[in-house]
């Protein structure tokens, strides 16, 4: 998450053309079907997390201000809004771009499932069947 800070020469792209963007696109939309996750395809290094989610900054801090009762206190009813970012150079998208449809949403969710974990999102019936489909896969 550093590198987003300072903008680099070296920066990762993707190689992905615009069609194979548009289907991972598609892909994690159907596997995630919540229109508050915005999915976004990124280019980030090939090392870091297939998935990561993030609260946009200002809606954060605007919600944090409403719970101290600094006057906003509209933004404490707005629904959460999150971003999913997709890294284009994770080995795991090419995997998902030449699996069947069936898989691809599958290995799609389990990635997603993977970064709502990591940012202890996950819970309830969503946390029982993502530990019930890692039991499977392996």
């Amino acid at each position: 998450m550093l590198d987003k800070l300072f903008a680099k020469e070296d920066s990762a792209k993707h190689t992905l053309t615009d069609e194979e963007t548009n289907t991972l696109k598609a892909v994690f939309e159907k596997a995630i079907s919540n229109p508050l996750m915005k999915v976004e395809i990124e280019s980030q290094h090939g090392d870091g997390l297939p998935v990561t989610i993030t609260m946009e900054e200002w809606m954060r801090r605007m919600k944090d201000m409403s719970k101290m009762g600094g006057g906003m206190g509209f933004y404490g009813s707005m629904p959460d809004s999150y971003k999913v970012a997709i890294n284009a150079n994770h080995k795991l998208v090419e995997k998902i771009l030449k699996a069947g449809e069936e898989q691809q949403t599958a290995m799609a969710r389990q990635a997603f499932d993977l970064a709502l974990l990591a940012q202890g999102m996950l819970k309830g019936a969503d946390l029982t069947a993502f530990v019930e489909r890692s039991v499977e896969v392996i």
